[in-house]
């Protein structure tokens, strides 16, 4: 079991807390939506109520290794103040000496938010040196960062090592804890539900939770691969080709064992891609060649939200279909709002998922909203966690 934050202890103690602050903005360098920095905040007053002096890094976007002013830190600091009375400082390097200087001057209770960690290609090389000096500034190392825990970056890995006095924040603890425990440990009928385009990005995630679940119900476009593989024709539906052998073979894995994968048994089409397309259903087994699959149909919706309302775990993943399309919606909105009503543990992972879970103000009726997109996948089909894997462990008393 990995320490958590509040095995440590911090009075006096410079912390190092890699955050996850890559929150969008729009074109005026605005934040939009602040629901990261939202979160973070209470691994953050924990940090300075026990007395430590604190340095925040993060990154933001994808900046390719080098400075640009359109990914700067800066507004992340800013907007901090609304939340915080403590004086917070902005470096205007990471490693640099401004940074050295503003960490070396750092009182107790006070905050140091360094510029975006991307700006270095080291970062994401996960360079030793660059770590060095990074680690240097703390005595202990915090890792609140969820969405980057899947990725071996120095920030997130290096550092770890290199600080042994670590631990997991808040919000990591509570992504960890909450989706381990589904998977490992789910009170049964536990169901998953799967969407999204590619198989290919989720043929581990696919492959473990078949195993586990009682049910995988499967929309979105990667639905077809399923159906094609299982000798369906889909029309000019969006197909992985290179990923129908393993379907097949995935799907006569849980048959052999007894799992179900659901597919859908019809399907809303168009002609055309676009939102002004006119839906058309059909069976699975009537798609004309002309028409694609843009979402899963009635049956299926209905189908879907039988399993559902039984079970007692559920995992969603990925739209049902394109659902930024109106005319293509009801197939996500309705699993959304079943699931919404399910009195079990109800997770909800991924950035569209999640996107329409708060479109439909719904994310006070999901138990976990996870904040990763790649960590989630790699969590959820028990991949390896490097940031995880760097952290110490509770040490044993027995």
């Amino acid at each position: 079991m990995k320490r958590m934050l509040t095995d440590l202890d911090l009075k006096g103690k410079t912390v190092l807390l890699r955050a996850d602050f890559n929150v969008p903005l729009d074109d005026n360098g605005n934040i939009v939506d602040d629901t990261r920095i939202y979160e973070e905040l209470p691994t953050i007053r924990y940090i300075l109520k026990n007395g430590a002096k604190l340095i925040i890094c993060s990154h933001l976007g994808r900046p390719k290794g080098e400075f640009n002013q359109k990914y700067s830190m800066f507004p992340v600091a800013q907007h901090l103040i609304r939340y915080l009375l403590n004086k917070i400082y902005f470096a205007v390097d990471v490693v640099g000496p401004d940074a050295m200087q503003k960490a070396k001057a750092l009182k107790e209770g006070e905050v140091l938010v360094l510029e975006n960690l991307r700006f270095h290609k080291e970062e994401e090389a996960d360079d030793l040196y660059f770590a060095k000096k990074l680690a240097s500034m703390a005595d202990i190392y915090i890792d609140d960062a969820f969405g980057t825990i899947h990725r071996k970056h120095a920030s997130i890995y290096r550092v770890a090592k290199l600080l042994p006095n670590n631990a997991m924040g808040f919000l990591m603890g509570k992504e960890i804890t909450t989706i381990t425990k589904a998977i490992q440990n789910p009170e049964r009928p536990f169901v998953s539900i799967l969407g999204g385009a590619k198989v290919a990005d989720k043929i581990g995630v696919v492959t473990n939770l078949a195993e586990k679940s009682d049910y995988v119900l499967i929309g979105g476009a990667m639905a077809f691969t399923f159906l094609k593989a299982k000798g369906y024709k889909v029309g000019k539906s969006i197909v992985d080709d290179n990923s129908l052998e393993i379907a097949k073979n995935i799907l006569e894995n849980a048959e052999k064992n007894g799992k179900q994968i659901i597919l859908p048994i019809d399907v809303s089409t168009s002609e055309t891609y676009s939102p002004k397309a006119k839906a058309k259903i059909f069976n699975i087994e009537d798609i004309p060649d002309n028409y694609m699959g843009l979402d899963i149909g009635p049956k299926t919706i209905s189908l879907y939200k039988n399993i559902i309302k039984k079970a007692k775990t559920i995992i969603w993943n990925g739209p049902m279909g394109v659902f930024e399309f109106s005319n293509f919606s009801s197939g996500t909105v309705e699993i959304a709002q079943a699931i919404a009503k399910n009195k079990g543990l109800t997770i909800v992972g991924g950035g569209d998922s999640v996107s329409a879970v708060k479109a439909l103000k719904l994310e006070d009726k999901i138990s976990h909203i996870s904040t990763g997109g790649g960590a989630t996948l790699a969590l959820l089909e028990g991949g390896e966690l490097p940031g995880l894997d760097a952290l110490s462990d509770v040490p044993d008393t027995k």
